[in-house]
């Protein structure tokens, strides 16, 4: 079984930073791809970003320059590092992890996070 784990979330202020952190646990071999999704009260879950094994990154327009997606490929870990916060950054942030291998040869298409709550408001 595989499990996510998300961290970092809080309450900060306008222009503040916050460092969201996800770690994958249970009998992993391999994660194709690693993202963090955001859904706002009332709104769609929608991608925010998003990075493969092979380190290549996807930013929806609205973070592009502010957040900064990395992961730690041994650890299994991704971290979404968010600087420059707005109030229409407040939603829960989901992370995802998609395509996971175990060491058995068995195959998850994809797992999610339970959510942590980003608040952005002074």
């Amino acid at each position: 079984q595989v499990q996510l784990a998300e961290s970092g979330g809080g309450l900060v202020q306008p222009g503040g930073s916050l460092r969201l952190s996800c770690a994958a646990s249970g009998s992993i071999f391999s994660i194709r791809t690693m993202a963090w999704y955001r859904q706002a009260s009332g709104k769609q879950r929608e991608l925010v970003a998003a990075i493969t094994s092979g380190s290549n990154t996807n930013y929806a327009d609205s973070v592009k320059g502010r957040f900064t997606i990395s992961r730690d490929i041994a650890r299994n870990t991704v971290y979404l590092q968010m600087n420059s916060l707005k109030p229409e950054d407040t939603a829960v942030y989901f992370c995802n992890a998609q395509d996971i291998a175990t060491p058995l040869h068995h195959r998850y298409p994809e797992r999610w996070g339970q959510g942590t709550l980003v608040t952005v408001s002074s």
